[in-house]
């Protein structure tokens, strides 16, 4: 997708109430399950924020519940992205350590 037809997407989906989105959002899901070649994986644990999602929703959660424990997992994946970042730093420089050189004995000197 081009990056203007994009931009005109997320105009039009800016100015819609949530329950509209969501509308959308099912309609996009019905296109894709009928029309796309390939299925784009999303990371384990967006899948799992969009399961919450969804069951909320089809648990018939108010929107406004919907939208703040959402925001609430979106920033938990945030903090989990940063914690996985640290860490794969954090291995990535242990790996990277240098042995520091031994100290070289001289030998002793006769007398």
């Amino acid at each position: 997708m081009n990056d203007l037809l994009w931009e005109r997407l997320k105009r039009k989906l800016e100015v819609l109430p949530d329950e509209k989105v969501y509308q959308v959002l099912d309609y996009v899901e019905f296109l894709e399950s009928h029309y796309a070649t390939r299925g784009e994986g999303a990371p384990a644990f967006q899948k799992v924020a969009e399961t919450l999602e969804d069951t909320m929703r089809a648990g018939r959660v108010p929107v406004n519940m919907i939208r703040g424990t959402m925001d609430v997992v979106s920033k938990a994946g945030k903090f989990m992205e940063g914690l996985a970042a640290a860490g794969k730093a954090a291995v990535e420089g242990a790996g990277k350590k240098k042995e520091e050189p031994k100290p070289v004995e001289e030998p002793p000197t006769p007398a």
